[in-house]
């Protein structure tokens, strides 16, 4: 195979993720936020574009106010940025929506797009499905990203249920799910980093549920 053309992501790194209801829980932030400065120190070395991403639900909201500070990106990923990174304020859940991001990603000739961030249940999620349908290879750093407690009318799991399911189903059709480490290497060596497919997945899983 061609050596990946890639691009790094940083999702939603915002405050409001590091404190209260939407902390992120699975893998706990002070585990996932190096891993993400890891991969951004990576992506610097390896001269791979890098994009900062930040979500608004608008001025007055209870969260993600762009003027109040839980809007922010974490001072560790701010304090790396350069002049060179694109940065995208978007209002859903996908990186795509309603963005110039895949237009831009196009521009620079990037096929595969590496997702690091919060949160795995949504943001994280949403981009990898979205970027099938555009056309780009999707790479998501299982402890460069994180989920939260949830809990509603159809059921409740915890972050880590959350966390690790979600990164099954991602890796059976959507993406390709790898460590910062793994994935550092790949970028090192120009490598594709390798995902299962929905029919090997099922097939393992069908043998899991019966042994």
């Amino acid at each position: 195979m061609t050596t990946p053309r890639r691009a790094l992501v940083i999702i939603d790194v915002q405050q409001e993720y590091f404190g209260g209801p939407l902390e992120i829980q699975y893998p706990p932030h002070a585990d996932s936020l190096p891993k993400i400065t890891a991969a951004i120190d990576a992506a610097h070395q390896a001269g791979l574009p890098v994009v900062a991403v930040q979500h608004t639900m608008g001025v007055g909201a209870p969260v993600f106010d762009p003027e109040l500070p839980g809007f922010q990106l974490h001072p560790e990923i701010e304090n790396r940025r350069i002049d060179a990174w694109k940065s995208v304020v978007k209002q859903y859940g996908s990186i795509y929506a309603g963005t110039d991001l895949a237009a831009h990603l196009r521009e620079l000739d990037v096929d595969t797009v590496t997702l690091v961030g919060y949160m795995t249940n949504n943001c994280v999620l949403a981009s990898a499905v979205e970027g099938e349908g555009l056309g780009f290879r999707t790479e998501v750093l299982a402890d460069a990203t994180g989920a939260i407690h949830l809990a509603n009318e159809a059921g409740s799991a915890d972050a880590e249920t959350v966390h690790t399911t979600l990164m099954t189903l991602l890796n059976s059709n959507w993406a390709a799910v790898a460590t910062t480490s793994d994935w550092v290497g790949a970028v090192d060596s120009g490598a594709t980093l390798a995902g299962s497919d929905l029919g090997t997945s099922a097939v393992r899983g069908a043998q899991r549920a019966v042994a």
